[in-house]
C-alpha cells in the first residue's frame, strides 16, 4: 500500500464498510489521515474502523444513509464534533442495480434506486461537505466514485450507466463552480473491481466473469487496494493542481 502525506488531514468516507470505500479509508487511515467510516450497516462499520484503529490508525464509524440530507448532514457535524474540522472526502456509497440486464426488463422501482443512491446521494453527499468547506473559509478535496460505466456506454446497464455518467457530469461542474474556492473535486473511475457488490452478478457465471476480464486489456480485473491508493493521492497535496478530472482505473478498458 502506497502512503501519501495526509497528516493531520481529516477524511470523510461514505460507503467505508466494503470495496472500494473500505480500500481508501484504510488508504487514508495508512497515510495519516483521521477517518471517518460512514455506511448503513452497523456491524461492518466497526469492523472497518476497529481494524484501521488496530493498525494504529484513527479512525471512527458513523451511521448513514446518503439518501437523506439530514443523515448527511449529521455526518458532518459528527466529523466536526469528533476532529474539529473536514479536509477531505471519499464519496464512495453506491449500489450496482440490475446490472446485465436488457433495459425493457428492468424494473421502474429498481431505476430509481440506483439513481436515489448514485447520483441524488452523491449530490446531497457533496452539498453537505462543500457547505462545511466553506464554513471553514475555503478549501477542501472530493474524490467521487463514478466507474468506467460513466464514461463510455455500457450494453444492458442503463441504470448503473445513467447513475455514474450523472456523478461525472457533477463532479466536473462541481470543481468548476468551486475552483475559485480552492476546493477540488475529481471523479475515480475503475473497471471491474472485485468487492463485495460486483462479486453477485458473476458468482456462478464463469463464462460472464470471462467476458469481463477479456475486456480489460490487462488481462484481469482490479483490486480494492488499487483504487484505495489512488483516492489517497488524490486527496493528498501531491495532486493540488487536479481538479475536474474522471480518472479511469480499468486496465485499459477505455483505451480501445
Amino acid at each position: 500500500m502506497a502512503r501519501y502525506d495526509l497528516d493531520g488531514k481529516v477524511i470523510l468516507v461514505t460507503g467505508g464498510t466494503s470495496g472500494i470505500g473500505k480500500a481508501a479509508a484504510e488508504a487514508c487511515a495508512a497515510s495519516g489521515a483521521k477517518v471517518v467510516i460512514g455506511g448503513t450497516d452497523a456491524s461492518r462499520l466497526g469492523s472497518v474502523a476497529g481494524g484501521i484503529r488496530d493498525r494504529g490508525g484513527d479512525a471512527v464509524a458513523r451511521g448513514m444513509d446518503v439518501t437523506s440530507a439530514a443523515e448527511l448532514t449529521d455526518a458532518v457535524g459528527f466529523t466536526i464534533e469528533t476532529y474539529g474540522r473536514l479536509d477531505g472526502a471519499f464519496n464512495a456509497a453506491g449500489v450496482a442495480g440490475p446490472m446485465f440486464t436488457p433495459m425493457l426488463e428492468v424494473d421502474e422501482a429498481a431505476f430509481d434506486r440506483v439513481i436515489a443512491v448514485n447520483l441524488k446521494g452523491l449530490w446531497l453527499s457533496m452539498r453537505a461537505q462543500v457547505a462545511q468547506f466553506l464554513a471553514q473559509g475555503g478549501g477542501g478535496v472530493i474524490v467521487n466514485a463514478a466507474s468506467v460505466a460513466g464514461l463510455v456506454g455500457t450494453r444492458v446497464n442503463t441504470a448503473y450507466s445513467a447513475s455514474k455518467h450523472g456523478v461525472v457530469g457533477l463532479t466536473r461542474s462541481v470543481a468548476l463552480e468551486y475552483a475559485n474556492r480552492q476546493i477540488r473535486v475529481n471523479a475515480l473511475c475503475p473497471g471491474w473491481i472485485e468487492t463485495p457488490m460486483t462479486d453477485p452478478v458473476t458468482h456462478g457465471r464463469p463464462e460472464l466473469f470471462e467476458q469481463v476480464v477479456a475486456r480489460h486489456p490487462i488481462g484481469r480485473t482490479g483490486q480494492p487496494h488499487e483504487t484505495g491508493d489512488l483516492v489517497a493521492w488524490l486527496l493528498s497535496d501531491a495532486s493540488t493542481f487536479v481538479t475536474g478530472a474522471a480518472i479511469p482505473v480499468d486496465g485499459g478498458l477505455t483505451a480501445q
